[in-house]
């Protein structure tokens, strides 16, 4: 994506390429960035996009590992006070 555009041009190009792709997103304002959040099979991205143009992406992949409820109690216990 070309720097030429301006942020907000990168950004409506990357969203037309989801629509046109059926990919699921939402948007996000998080840390003075518009944050782009995404999911595809076995994995979700976070893209962000910095006023200054330049952008940083976190991607997360699934291990395909399917577990039960017994793992929502541990997570419940560890995490929710």
């Amino acid at each position: 994506m070309s720097d030429e555009i301006g942020v907000f041009g990168r950004v409506q190009r990357f969203l037309t390429a989801l629509d046109d792709a059926k990919i699921w997103y939402r948007l996000e304002h998080i840390r003075e960035t518009l944050m782009v959040i995404l999911a595809i099979p076995g994995e979700r991205w976070e893209v962000e996009f910095f006023e200054d143009g330049h952008v940083e992406i976190e991607r997360f992949v699934s291990t395909g590992a399917i577990e039960g409820e017994e793992l929502l109690i541990k997570l419940m216990r560890e995490h929710v006070h």
